[in-house]
This record gives C-alpha cells, sequence and structure tokens, in this order.
C-alpha cells in the first residue's frame, strides 16, 4: 500500500507492506525505496515492511533542512503517524547514514538496527574531495550523466561479467533524480559527523552486511566497526561490492530474515 504525509508541507511518499514486527527499510543515495523490492517481496509474509522515499527521491519532494539529521526527522515523523513505538531500522549506504542519526536522537524506539553496505565513520579528507568533484560534475553535466558514469562501480566484477543487465536496468531507473537533490545529498554525506560512538552505546543487537569487493565501504572499515557495539551479528557477500540486494539477492534475504528472526 502506497501511502503518504506532509511534512512542513511537503509531501513525504512511503509504503507499507505485510504484517507482524515492524521494519524500517532506508534506501540509500541515487535510489528509492524500489531498490528494496526484492527483499520486500521475500519478507513480507512475516513482517510489517515500512519503506519511505527519502527526501528528494522517488516520490517524495526535497525538504528545507536535507542534513541528515533534517531527514531523520522524517523518519520520525513517519514512525509517529504509523504510531509505532519500537521497530526495526535498517538503512542501506547514506540510509544509514540516516539512521544512525535518528538512533542517536531517538534510540528508544529501536529494538534492533542493520547498517547495510554503511559505515559509521565520518568521510575522511580524501572521500570529501572525491563528493566535492561529483558535485562538480553534477552541476556541470546533470544527474543521471553523474548516475550513470559512477554506477558501476558500485557492483562487483563478477556482476560486471556475468549479469551486465542488471547493472544496465538499474542505471536505466536513475532518470527521476534532480541535480539539487543529489548535490543535497553529497554535501550531508561531507557533513556528518563520525557516529561509532552510537554504535559503541548500542543496547540492542547491530546488523552488519558487507560486500567482499565494496570500495565505496572497504570490508577492512566494515569489519572494524564490527567490534563496537555489545552484539553484532555479521554477514559478508564474497561475490558483491555495495549492491548486494540486487547482486546476490537470495542470500541478501536469509540473512535480513535470519537477523529479523532472532532478534
Amino acid at each position: 500500500m502506497i501511502k503518504e504525509f506532509l511534512y512542513q508541507n511537503k509531501k513525504i511518499v512511503y509504503t507499507i507492506e505485510g504484517k507482524g514486527k515492524p521494519v524500517l527499510l532506508i534506501h540509500g543515495f541515487g535510489e528509492d525505496s524500489k531498490v528494496w523490492n526484492k527483499q520486500v517481496e521475500f519478507l513480507k509474509d512475516k513482517f510489517q515492511l515500512i519503506i519511505p522515499d527519502l527526501p528528494g527521491s522517488g516520490q517524495s519532494e526535497m525538504i528545507d533542512d536535507m542534513s541528515m539529521e533534517g531527514m531523520a526527522e522524517i523518519i520520525h515523523s513517519l514512525l509517529q503517524k504509523e504510531s509505532i513505538d519500537q521497530c526495526t531500522l535498517i538503512g542501506h549506504s547514506m540510509g544509514g547514514y540516516i539512521m544512525l542519526a535518528f538512533i542517536e536522537k531517538y534510540p528508544q524506539y529501536l529494538n534492533a538496527f542493520g547498517l547495510v553496505h554503511s559505515t559509521a565513520y565520518a568521510d575522511t579528507e580524501e572521500k570529501k574531495s572525491a563528493r566535492a568533484k561529483g558535485i562538480e560534475f553534477i552541476k556541470e553535466h546533470g544527474s543521471f550523466e553523474f548516475l550513470k558514469n559512477s554506477t558501476s562501480g558500485l557492483f562487483s566484477e563478477k556482476t560486471k561479467e556475468e549479469r551486465s543487465q542488471l547493472i544496465d536496468e538499474f542505471i536505466n531507473s536513475l532518470h527521476n533524480f534532480s541535480a539539487s537533490a543529489l548535490v543535497s545529498y553529497y554535501k550531508a554525506m561531507m557533513q556528518r559527523p563520525d557516529r561509532t560512538n552510537t554504535l559503541k552505546n548500542s543496547t540492542v543487537p547491530v546488523f552488519f552486511f558487507m560486500g567482499e569487493e565494496d570500495k565505496a565501504v572497504p570490508l577492512q572499515d566494515g569489519l572494524q566497526q564490527c567490534l563496537l557495539p555489545e552484539k553484532s551479528y555479521i554477514h559478508i557477500l564474497q561475490d558483491a561490492a555495495h549492491m548486494g540486494m540486487l547482486e546476490e539477492t537470495e542470500k541478501t534475504n536469509r540473512a535480513l530474515e535470519n537477523f529479523l528472526l532472532e532478534i
């Protein structure tokens, strides 16, 4: 079921599927809620899945405060609208950054959370420099050209060699992003603080989902942050990079299901 609400007079669209314990799935940069479609189809018989389009993605409008903290307030408003007092949050990439900002302010809502190809570390200076160059490219060439040029690097070499059609189909779905939305996301990622203390202070289980070939969130960084929470669950995909939900769908689905059933 597709639903919507107004946040400061801006339209926010989200989908709810299934029944059971609530699980909120937060997509990443250059994606919308549909990136989770295969996970939703697999999990909806056992859980209530809430999947928003983040501001500026999918059918949701940009908000005034496009920081990680500002977008975290969207998650808070959504949970309030649906009268959800406690849930599990799962965030992919930038969605994980937003999730951590939410947890920092509203930890009482969580019974568990998961970082899918994501990190609590702030951007390094090298990463900030790369994002700054990306912003200039977006301004000069537009959002689709930027996403078309950068997206293939999010997939593993095996996926590129054996399933190039998957990458082409994903790239062809990326026409709906405005340049202003992508620039806002990049600026927000550059400005976000280190949130490793959020992991250290967690009293609920934390799921770390990593790709062995991930260049956006290197495996070594992911493994280091796994040591921070009191209770960590770890799953590594050997043939995936940054897009495990699409690259190794069945393994992703099973790993998520196992985590959600155990907590």
